[in-house]
């Protein structure tokens, strides 16, 4: 378990929360959170960037098939798994999305820590 201050977390809530808005809210939330080094954020940044990724390759692979069902699904998928990041951002908790979390903590170590 990573030990984070309050303050890091009442410090860090707002970076955090934009890291799951767009692909460009988690890299803007990395290049801000270089300086401050905030384990807090950098927890939600590999979170938010994990999720924008794999939705960007698993989205590469179901484009194809055109089949509008597949989409919604992925969607509500993907969009669930991202409010479920932002509400952990928001309440100050290091909860890992489920399915792939544990997986962006490990492959994104490098990133923010």
């Amino acid at each position: 378990m990573i030990d984070i201050s309050e303050e890091d977390i009442s410090k860090g809530k707002l970076i955090a929360l934009l890291s799951y808005v767009t692909i460009f809210g988690a890299l803007l939330a990395i290049f801000l959170n270089v300086e401050r080094k905030n384990p807090f954020v950098a927890f939600h940044t590999r979170q938010g960037l994990g999720l924008w990724i794999t939705y960007m390759l698993i989205g590469l692979i179901i484009y194809p098939l055109d089949i509008l069902m597949v989409y919604y699904a992925f969607w509500l998928f993907i969009g669930a798994l991202i409010i479920n990041g932002m509400i952990g951002a928001i309440s100050g908790k290091l909860y890992s999305v489920p399915f792939f979390g544990g997986y962006y903590q490990k492959i994104l170590k490098s990133i923010g820590g």
